[in-house]
């Protein structure tokens, strides 16, 4: 498996992580503060509207990825938003534009700012590793004005598979030359937890809606409700 290549010989600290590495969609931004900006427009179905979203673009990744093939993150999105936009055809079809632009200036959670702040002031490394586009990370990232407590930005857009394939997670550890359990992995997405718990990193899932778990077989290492835990714990 792509995560033993070489690690035999990768830093392992036992002093805690080397590096937190953090999804980007739903665990520092938050993807529902797109059509939260335009539900007024968007009328009584904003929040169905704005779940349908975010399950369609999640299901584009893995059904592309199955069939071994690849559209970019930025192109998923805008195919979901088609679809929720077919599915809820009271929605105004001229909000595709202006929701667009809100997704690529997602607001981040209210603690991301001081808890990044805090663990990159322990020496340990800040990195984002996302199935979102480079150019869209960095925007969301400077919109959202942490780009100075960021390292790194990891997009499987450079191999052409989405998460949860191993070749994903072996991104920031190719790189950083550091072994698994020293990297400390969050994320709001179970399911991206269970792949990241599978390749070896040690992982915080951030379950903001308190959802009941599962992929019993692959369990966090920590549960928090948001990701100050980090830093309280």
């Amino acid at each position: 498996m792509a995560k033993n290549i070489a690690q035999d010989e990768w830093a392992k600290t036992g002093a805690g992580p080397s590096a937190y590495v953090f999804d980007a969609y739903g665990t520092l931004f938050d993807v529902h503060a797109a059509v939260r900006r335009h539900a007024e427009a968007i009328g009584q179905d904003a929040q169905a509207f704005s779940d349908l979203w975010r399950v369609k673009q999640l299901e584009y990744t893995w059904v592309t990825s199955l069939m071994g093939q690849y559209r970019d993150f930025s192109l998923l999105t805008e195919d979901a938003l088609d679809f929720c936009l077919a599915r809820f055809p009271a929605v105004d079809r001229g909000l595709r534009t202006d929701l667009l632009e809100a997704y690529s200036k997602l607001d981040c959670f209210a603690e991301v700012p001081d808890v990044l702040s805090r663990l990159r002031a322990s020496g340990a490394k800040i990195a984002i590793l996302s199935n979102g586009t480079t150019a869209m990370l960095e925007e969301a990232v400077a919109a959202a004005g942490i780009g100075h407590l960021v390292d790194d930005i990891f997009s499987v857009d450079a191999l052409r598979i989405y998460k949860t394939a191993p070749a994903a997670y072996a991104l920031v550890t190719s790189t950083y030359r550091i072994a698994t359990p020293d990297i400390a992995f969050q994320s709001s997405n179970r399911w991206d937890i269970a792949g990241a718990k599978a390749f070896g990193f040690n992982c915080h899932w951030i379950n903001r809606s308190g959802a009941p778990d599962e992929y019993i077989d692959l369990p966090p290492d920590m549960v928090f409700s948001s990701l100050a835990g980090l830093v309280e714990a």
